[in-house]
């Protein structure tokens, strides 16, 4: 008999249509998908942005109609826990209220934005609990501890009564966590949550999320479009394209037996790490429908493009009467490398480890407090504006989010021709002629030069994004998260390119990622960044294949690979929180000091909190 109750799917969705309203008439968002989640289940619903994923979690939580969507056929079965069967496409809102965060909980994509800013953690988490299981305060604040704790934040009585501005990202996205299992629901599904997290928190929140979905037997509805944290996670996998259900079955057939054409392109989109192993050099990812290609794998020169010397940035923290420093965040301490013609140099780190900081100071657009750069024999730490104006003509940046980088209001090949007005250049009819040959490069076809940035999806604005920054002809291009925010097939296709005119034009990169997979693919060396310094630097195969420093060694540990048969298991990743980088402004930092490990592959010995 109990073998029956167990086998009963949880939420049952069939034949789901969503339509949305607009101008040129009605849009189908889903069409005609259909799955089941069983309890004690994960199942992974993958696909691209644009796909449905998130509309098919919507539809459930009855939370679609909010944004503009309607139900307009199929039904959601969902059982609840007194055992009756409902359609959740017909009830009435009232009733959704009841269910919504009681026996669906819901984990958001950006945990920012999901908790309110005025309202204290512990209110927040407090607030459904005496909603709906009628407990007292001092009940509902009982079992809020009980869920920080569980959900593994440090000082949990403290946290409870800070604000979540005061919390860092994936510290948030616990609280999110706890949120939507205060009230233990039959179901989570959890969008995206994980996406904007590092490596080193995605791992304990996937390892947090699994735990407690064994211990609770709560059934998961999983949205990803990260074939690694898939191969991790999921029992069942469900790929969605375009609306349309096209494929699905357990985790181990889709990986290594996928039948339908997108999710074979899905899985060769994938880097996974470990499949440089071997290879001194980076080279462009076989991709499906690109076979015929010879891979030929990027030497770069010998020739030094620039160096960096004992680089230091801090920002003052203003505090009293008189808005004195009080104390320094030091973001970039004592940090030296240098990059070849040709060549990629990658920062990898967690966030706030000073990657972008130090990608900014490069370019002076923070200002260094000390350290020297040069730049193809230029000291750029020396020029006043007008030179620095000049300078930037050989270093260009690609930065994270490409939309709010490109001007809404302004045609794309204006953009893209934009520095070359700016620098003078190239004068009349062969301005049009090199955002041509701009656009060609960048494999977008010339019709988009009319179009404005808002018409264009993610993968195409970065391309843009890119075609601006060789506008005139760069040495060095630093590359920002420039593909963090895009699909797998599209961040692919875009590291390719990168790769492309990296040998064809001796371009040099500075790569800033904390994703570890990418970061092997494309790089010649690596350093790693923690607390504002680099804790071990060298040929990429050297930190790879022989990490020496223990937050290297961590931080590979941590990296899900795309490979179900290799699962990381909960007790395997030991990460200390990591200390603060403000200290008073008295504080003086020692300077970093190295130890060769062999040739250019040197660790830091100034302890460094690890």
């Amino acid at each position: 008999m109990l073998d029956d109750v167990t086998k009963q799917p949880i939420a049952r969705i069939e034949g789901l249509r969503v339509e949305f309203q607009t101008k040129d008439g009605p849009v189908v968002g889903v069409e005609n998908v259909s799955f089941d989640i069983n309890p004690g289940e994960t199942v992974c619903v993958v696909g691209e942005s644009g796909s449905g994923k998130s509309v098919s979690s919507l539809s459930l939580m009855r939370l679609v109609e909010f944004g503009g969507g309607e139900i307009a056929g199929g039904k959601l079965l969902f059982d609840r826990l007194g055992g009756e069967q409902v359609d959740l496409a017909s009830m009435p809102q009232d009733t959704m209220r009841g269910i919504r965060g009681n026996e669906i909980g819901m984990i958001f994509q950006e945990p920012m934005t999901a908790l309110n800013p005025v309202f204290t953690v512990g209110k927040q988490l407090t607030e459904g609990l005496r909603l709906h299981k009628n407990m007292t305060k001092a009940q509902a604040e009982e079992r809020a501890l009980e869920l920080m704790t569980q959900v593994r934040i440090p000082e949990p009585k403290k946290r409870l009564t800070q604000y979540p501005h005061e919390l860092s990202g994936g510290m948030r996205q616990r609280v999110v966590i706890a949120m939507a299992l205060a009230c233990e629901p039959r179901l989570l599904i959890a969008d995206e949550p994980t996406t904007a997290l590092d490596v080193t928190i995605q791992a304990e929140i996937l390892a947090l999320i699994d735990r407690l979905k064994r211990e609770t037997g709560t059934a998961v509805m999983f949205i990803t479009h990260d074939m690694a944290v898939v191969a991790q996670m999921a029992d069942r996998v469900v790929v969605m394209f375009r609306g349309n259900k096209v494929e699905e079955g357990t985790v181990e057939e889709i990986f290594e037996n996928p039948q339908h054409p997108y999710t074979k392109a899905l899985l060769a989109a994938v880097p996974k790490l470990g499949e440089m192993t071997g290879k001194d050099y980076p080279e462009p990812m076989k991709l499906l429908g690109s076979e015929d290609k010879p891979i030929v794998p990027i030497k770069g020169t010998n020739e030094v493009l620039l160096t960096v010397k004992n680089l230091t940035t801090r920002f003052p923290v203003q505090g009293g009467l008189l808005r004195r420093t009080v104390a320094n965040v030091h973001a970039v301490e004592d940090l030296s490398f240098s990059i070849n013609k040709g060549q990629t140099l990658s920062l990898v780190g967690e966030s706030g480890c000073g990657k972008s900081t130090a990608g900014r100071s490069i370019l002076r657009l923070v200002e260094p407090m000390e350290g020297e750069i040069n730049l193809g024999g230029k000291d750029i730490m020396a020029l006043n504006t007008q030179d620095l104006r000049t300078a930037r003509l050989d270093m260009q940046m690609i930065f994270q989010d490409p939309f709010a980088s490109l001007n809404p209001q302004m045609g794309l090949a204006d953009q893209v021709a934009e520095p070359i007005h700016n620098f003078n250049t190239l004068k009349g009819a062969d301005v049009m002629k090199r955002v041509e040959m701009l656009f060609d490069r960048v494999e977008l076809p010339r019709s988009f030069m009319r179009r404005f940035p808002h018409e264009l999806s993610g993968g195409q604005r970065q391309r843009v994004a890119i075609a601006r920054a060789l506008a005139l002809n760069p040495k060095l291009i630093i590359a920002d998260e420039a593909v963090s925010a895009l699909d797998v097939s599209v961040q692919a296709q875009v590291l390719n390119l990168m790769m492309e005119l990296q040998a064809e034009m001796e371009l040099s990169f500075l790569f800033i990622s904390h994703d570890m997979a990418v970061v092997e693919r494309v790089s010649h060396y690596v350093g790693v960044m923690y607390l504002g310094r680099i804790v071990e630097l060298g040929p990429r195969r050297q930190v790879f294949e022989n990490p020496q420093h223990p937050y290297t060694q961590a931080l590979m540990k941590a990296v899900p690979i795309a490979d179900p048969r290799k699962r990381k298991a909960e007790k395997d990743l030991n990460f200390k929180p990591i200390p603060s980088p403000i200290h008073p402004a008295s504080y003086e930092p020692e300077p970093s000091v190295y130890r060769e490990v062999g040739p250019e592959h040197k660790v830091l010995i100034t302890d460094s909190g690890y």
